[in-house]
């Protein structure tokens, strides 16, 4: 048994008596206080790599305080000893010493069975690059999962992913997922806690990853161990929900944004651009000042909203089509002088009601309705031509703060 100290951070890499030389898969697994069940769980890895017929490494990414990194090591797995917890800490730091193509990832509490894990190297084999577990598919032993979870939360939020990203998973919690390791890196996944799934699987969606589902079981906790979320109590499943939506709603934003705002800016226009015209009666209804104020609102509203979801698109585009797309619509010259040509039309249509103003200010009451009705439309028009300029320039700002994530992932595509 060797050991190799890592400097940074005081990360510590551990080597097996039998070490692998040149993986293809390796096997990544995050550890606290696993001692119960890791030396089984190995066992179970080095089974699965054979029936596989593929050369493979189980790397432990351990924090605990009990003797899992021990056993681990004695059944022989590499153990990465990283002293600070988080599954998504433990990840980031396990991928840096992970020698193998693709990467396997999961629990070693024995609720996974790794003894089959020849499904997951097939699908890599064939192709994908992306390949999620799904119990729904497999099968739920009794016990296994609580109702909780079963029948309502993963369910729900599976569905609430599937309607952001446009996919059609079964089941988005899985703990066994694999990945291309070079995708995985690509992705610069950032979550320390539960989220690092969800990011995964934005973000794989983002990417365009070729994915699919294989079925997995899912077995009952062995005797005498105590889940992550029994440890935590009764609040951890549903502090882990709301970091999960948290994610999905952070790497998705475009989805509440573009097309709703888009639809939100038009439907402003219909209103308040007849109405500039003057009143508009529509059986007992007289639509008139106010409501062109209301359209108002909803224009600029809207606009925002649309060029925000267009700068979110531009953060998470690894892909780049929706970079190209936006800047050239929004190039920087067609922006910046759309947005003083709207600007400077605005501020024309604004001058009447000022001059209007001044000459009768002494007055009590003010009738300008022709000059209310232009002034309000100018105030549109410059609230679009200052939202068109600043947009354009976030937007060019983004693409090139995201060129070095896009550089990245054309590297090895």
């Amino acid at each position: 048994m060797a050991a190799t100290s890592i400097l940074d951070g005081g990360v510590q890499l551990f080597m097996p008596e039998h070490d692998v030389e040149s993986p293809e898969l390796s096997i990544v697994i995050p550890t606290l206080n696993e001692q119960l069940t890791v030396s089984e769980f190995v066992r179970w890895c080095h089974e699965g790599l054979q029936e596989a017929g593929i050369s493979g490494e189980i790397l432990i990414a351990d924090s605990s305080t009990d003797a899992t990194a021990e056993r681990a090591l004695e059944a022989g797995a590499r153990v990465l000893r990283i002293p600070v917890r988080g599954i998504g800490v433990a990840y980031r730091e396990a991928i840096l010493y992970a020698r193998g193509r693709y990467i396997l990832m999961g629990d070693a509490d024995c609720t996974y069975d790794f003894r089959h894990l020849k499904p997951f190297v097939d699908s890599f084999h064939e192709g994908y690059k992306f390949v999620m577990g799904s119990r729904w598919k497999g099968s739920i032993e009794p016990g296994a999962m609580p109702a909780l979870h079963q029948y309502f939360g993963t369910p729900v939020t599976t569905w609430i992913l599937n309607r952001l990203y446009s996919t059609h998973f079964s089941d988005m919690h899985c703990g066994m997922r694999g990945m291309t390791r070079d995708d995985l890196v690509a992705m610069d996944l950032a979550s320390d806690s539960w989220d690092y799934t969800t990011e995964m699987m934005a973000k794989a969606v983002h990417m365009g990853l070729p994915t699919t589902e294989v079925p997995v079981p899912l077995l009952k906790d062995r005797t005498g161990r105590v889940s992550h979320h029994k440890r935590v109590g009764w609040s951890s499943p549903w502090q882990a929900a709301w970091i999960n939506m948290r994610a999905m709603l952070i790497y998705g934003p475009d989805f509440f944004l573009l097309r709703p705002g888009l639809v939100i800016f038009v439907l402003g226009l219909l209103i308040s651009l007849p109405l500039s015209l003057g009143p508009i009666t529509i059986g007992p209804i007289r639509f008139a000042l106010y409501w062109m104020l209301f359209g108002t609102t909803l224009t600029i509203a809207g606009l925002q909203a649309f060029l925000l979801g267009c700068i979110a698109q531009v953060f998470f585009d690894y892909r780049g089509h929706a970079t190209r797309r936006w800047l050239t619509l929004f190039s920087y010259t067609r922006g910046v002088v759309s947005a003083a040509v709207l600007g400077l039309l605005g501020f024309a249509c604004t001058v009447p009601l000022v001059v209007y103003y001044i000459s009768h200010h002494e007055q009590l009451t003010l009738h300008a309705a022709t000059q209310d009705r232009l002034g309000v439309a100018g105030l549109m028009l410059m609230g679009i031509g200052f939202s068109l300029f600043s947009s354009t320039l976030v937007l060019h700002a983004a693409a090139i703060a995201s060129r070095r994530s896009l550089e990245r992932w054309g590297a090895h595509t």
